[in-house]
């Protein structure tokens, strides 16, 4: 499945959801909008991991948001050094 093929499914996806949720969300009466207790430390965590804020959960987030979409790319950055044994991959696949 291409990028542009994943990106379409993710809109068919998302509309679809949005279509399904619209009617139940117009008969639901609307609840304030809370923020979260924030998580407390276990004995023995270290200092550091336990988060200070909503903000700094969200940052975190962020963070293994981007991992992810560099992890995603992998395969375009590697495209360069595959090509050229590309031909040899595929005669040994033949070959089994």
């Amino acid at each position: 499945m291409t990028k542009t093929q994943r990106m379409l499914a993710a809109f068919a996806l998302a509309g679809a959801a949005a279509g399904l949720a619209a009617p139940a969300a117009s008969a639901a009466p609307i609840a304030p909008l809370t923020l979260p207790d924030l998580p407390t430390a276990a004995p023995g965590m270290p200092a550091g991991a336990q988060p200070a804020s909503v903000e700094d959960i969200g940052g975190k987030l962020g963070e293994g948001a981007n991992q992810l979409n560099q992890l995603m790319e992998l395969p375009n950055q590697l495209a360069p050094v595959i090509a050229p044994v590309q031909p040899l991959t595929d005669l040994l696949g033949a070959v089994q």
